[in-house]
């Protein structure tokens, strides 16, 4: 607990450790959780793929769990 899972297009390797450090650091810090308790995963899709695979298949059946749905804050 916390796992957090990114979907996303794809992005140079560097990017991906970058936003995964910075992700790590707000939930150390934020969430108050051990640093052995996060596991952040990113699984690249094409743009091509991502209607399909993503957003009709996870975020759309989750709408209302969102916090932030196609750049809007929910709360």
């Amino acid at each position: 607990m916390p796992y957090i899972a990114i979907k996303a297009y794809k992005k140079s390797e560097e990017i991906k450790k970058k936003v995964v450090d910075q992700i790590n650091d707000i939930f150390l810090k934020e969430w108050g959780c051990s640093p052995e308790a996060i596991s952040i995963s990113i699984e690249e899709f094409s743009p091509d793929d991502f209607e399909e695979k993503v957003q009709k298949m996870e975020i759309n059946p989750k709408k209302e769990k969102m916090m932030i749905f196609n750049g809007e804050k929910q709360y």
